[in-house]
């Protein structure tokens, strides 16, 4: 699939959440891998910090149906600060609320 523009990149998005063999560690990975994907093709990234999470399960729940919404949701997040790395631990310690896990936070380690 080709992914060299926003759309694109969600588009694949949303079918490797599809294809993923494995029930837990996905979800984390595959924002990890989304993140990757917008930093090497876009100069950007999500700002996970920003994205409401029911909001986000919502939408991904109906990706697979309409992928509008889960552009949508992820595309007002986007920044062009990939270089912090507060950011970036942001992101994990999302993918991990998204899940139920709350125990640890980034900045606390």
């Amino acid at each position: 699939m080709p992914h060299g523009s926003f759309d694109e990149i969600v588009e694949k998005y949303v079918e490797m959440n599809i294809a993923h063999p494995f029930r837990e560690g996905n979800g984390r990975s595959m924002l990890i891998w989304l993140d990757d994907m917008l930093k090497k093709e876009l100069g950007q990234c999500i700002d996970w910090s920003i994205v409401d999470k029911e909001d986000y399960l919502l939408a991904m729940e109906r990706s697979p149906i309409r992928d509008i919404e889960i552009k949508h949701v992820l595309g007002k997040a986007l920044t062009n600060n990939i270089a912090d790395r507060l950011t970036c631990m942001k992101g994990l310690d999302v993918s991990y609320h998204i899940e139920g896990y709350n125990a640890y936070k980034a900045e606390e380690l």
